[in-house]
């Protein structure tokens, strides 16, 4: 049934060559008359031969019979047919997937999968989008090759790095030519006053594109997969190391990878349109430029290249590419297919869709729920966020911080934004420069291009929140994390427990506030009282009345931090700042909200009884009566004596 590339859809046989006939879609090997299994004198297979026998390997261990008979009636509603080829168009495929016209990045995702579609043989790309070449897209696309390519398993994003990038010499000389000057011991470009802030490649970087200059762990995997590993190398490509990925191609990948991030089965693109106009398009572009900041300088360099790609995306955002699987999936439901409907003509009638946020925040919106679901699993993020505390609304105090906090027990993410402060040497007095006082002397240059700029820091912590006495709480899941103006994510280490502290001020320890990655104030003696905050080496602090905050990234550090240093910003910086706002969102259900409310309820209850100081009477008069007694109330209060 799967036929030749000119008649996709017609039976048509090889020698020893998979085909398909109209009720199955396993390959058949036929053997004429005469030829025994002892002839090993046939002539090699073609490319086009081994192509149709892994697309029948994929058809067959990666969909079900179902996602093939409605993959095939999508692809004939969609063909086009030019000189006896059937194939599907660029246009086609972006107004069947609904991908919006205003993100540009239709013509991407064509060189994407036109890419793809030649797999194995990469570099006869790119392929004409015939039946046997959208098999290998959608598989691979869906993550689905798993399946059959066991030994290839995590080199698909070489693959791709490889489907988006360019090659040109002159765009590679460009790079090179504004790389990073020499770095000093700080990490620091030796001939700037303060650090970029953005990821620039910097020297050393060559050696790690070499990898994309190997054979594709995926392609020998399909190839053994077939028994024809020996194959021999493949003739030569353009070189590898002037592969760039266009800064502009990636920005329109991200935006459209933040749309389709919260995308389930079968759920239409379309349902999202409200995600691309007015004040929404322009967040989802914010966020997509700090996604992009994480890889290059726009300002200096074209694009990105293997080595930046390779050593980022698993780190920072390992799950980026997840919206891929729902997006592509489409082309395995038929529209023509009603799953709705029973056998007895009652119609099922689907669940009513539950909004992606349901709470309104001043931090959070789509874009950033999307931004966090490139490195937190999106099923702990869409339809499950709960607004537990907004310090503008609830109060910027560690009791309110408390009160909303305290008791919440799932998974929570904590917010913060603010203004980048200026050095001590414009310090406007006040609470700016008690807080300040605390710190311990600025040794790092700032990480942000400019005084006043806005960032946005957060935390995940998958334990409760919990008052901080000789030890901190969290464990090794725990992530700190840069949203604005750079995407960057700082994961927790087991060899340091210092993730996360809560502390009120008090007689015996006068500097509290929240911190993660910084040791927990010990309380000491009024003559050993510290003024300072210990720092961690990657560490972020706010003071107790939530009105300033300093992130620290000593990535020389030689000692160990409870969280991991950066994957794109390898240099020592530091951003002090001005709280504007503070959020923490619950991530769970209703079950979890109603566990935080009971306890609570509990914990109302029992401090009522301990302030009524009921005796278990019932006589209120009574019970006074013995208090005044024991000295405790009233005129006969004597203090009592210690034993």
């Amino acid at each position: 049934m799967w036929g030749t590339r000119g008649d996709c859809f017609s039976p048509n046989f090889f020698l020893c060559t998979p085909t398909y006939t109209s009720s199955s879609i396993h390959p058949v090997h036929v053997v004429t008359m005469g030829q025994t299994q002892s002839d090993q004198r046939r002539p090699p297979p073609s490319r086009e031969e081994l192509t149709k026998e892994l697309a029948a390997k994929f058809a067959d261990k990666c969909f079900t019979s179902l996602e093939i008979y409605s993959f095939k009636e999508v692809f004939k509603s969609l063909v086009d047919q030019e000189h006896n080829v059937r194939h599907l168009k660029e246009d086609t495929i972006a107004r069947f997937l609904e991908i919006p016209d205003v993100l540009g990045v239709s013509p991407v995702i064509f060189q994407m999968i036109s890419y793809i579609g030649a797999f194995p043989f990469l570099r006869d790309a790119p392929a004409v989008l015939g039946l046997e070449e959208m098999v290998m897209v959608i598989t691979i696309m869906t993550d689905r090759y798993q399946r059959v390519l066991a030994t290839g398993a995590d080199d698909r994003k070489k693959l791709l790095f490889k489907s988006l990038a360019v090659y040109d010499r002159k765009l590679s000389e460009h790079v090179n030519r504004d790389k990073s000057p020499v770095i000093d011991g700080s990490g620091a470009p030796a001939n700037s006053s303060h650090a970029s802030g953005f990821a620039v490649d910097i020297a050393g970087d060559d050696e790690d594109d070499l990898g994309c200059e190997d054979e594709d762990d995926l392609v020998l995997a399909a190839l053994d997969s077939l028994d024809y590993a020996n194959v021999g190398k493949l003739e030569d490509g353009p070189p590898p190391n002037h592969a760039l990925i266009p800064a502009g191609n990636f920005k329109k990948i991200i935006m459209l990878l933040l749309l389709v991030a919260p995308l389930g089965a079968q759920e239409s693109l379309s349902s999202h349109a409200n995600r691309v106009v007015g004040k929404e398009l322009e967040e989802l572009g914010v966020v997509a430029d700090c996604i992009v900041a994480a890889f290059l300088d726009v300002e200096h360099s074209p694009g990105i290249r293997f080595s930046r790609f390779n050593s980022i995306i698993p780190s920072s955002m390992p799950f980026v590419f997840s919206g891929f699987t729902p997006l592509f999936e489409h082309f395995l439901f038929s529209k023509t297919l009603d799953f709705h409907e029973r056998v007895g003509g009652s119609t099922v009638v689907p669940d009513v869709v539950q909004p992606l946020l349901q709470d309104k925040g001043s931090l959070l919106n789509l874009s950033i729920m999307s931004q966090l679901s490139f490195f937190i699993p999106g099923e702990s993020l869409f339809r499950k966020l709960r607004l537990l505390y907004a310090g503008g609304e609830d109060g910027f105090s560690m009791g309110s911080f408390e009160t909303k906090v305290f008791n919440w027990r799932a998974p929570t993410i904590l917010l913060v934004h603010g203004i980048c402060l200026p050095d001590e040497t414009h310090r406007a007095g006040g609470a700016e420069t008690a807080f300040l006082s605390t710190l311990p002397p600025r040794r790092y240059p700032s990480g942000n291009r400019a005084i006043g700029e806005r960032v946005t820091f957060g935390v995940y912590l998958s334990q409760p929140w919990r008052h901080t006495h000789r030890e901190c709480f969290g464990d090794s899941d725990s992530i700190l994390f840069q949203l604005q103006p750079v995407h960057d994510v700082f994961r927790g280490s087991p060899s340091n427990k210092d993730y996360a502290s809560f502390t009120k001020p008090s007689a015996s320890t006068p500097i509290g506030g929240v911190s993660f990655g910084c040791p927990p104030p010990q309380p000491t003696q009024a003559y050993r009282r510290s003024s300072t905050i210990s720092m961690g080496p990657v560490s972020l602090v706010m003071d107790s009345s939530f009105e300033f905050g300093c992130f620290t990234h000593n990535y020389t550090s030689r000692g160990s931090s409870a969280f991991q240093g950066s994957a794109c910003r390898k240099f020592d910086f530091q951003d002090r700042f001005e709280i504007s706002d503070l959020e923490v969102w619950g991530c769970g259900g209703d079950e979890e909200a109603k566990h935080q409310a009971e306890r609570w309820a509990w914990e109302a209850r029992e401090a009522e009884a301990r302030r009524r100081i009921n005796l278990g009477t019932g006589d209120i008069e009574a019970d006074r009566a013995l208090l005044e007694m024991a000295g405790l109330i009233g005129g006969n209060r004597s203090g009592g004596s210690m034993m």
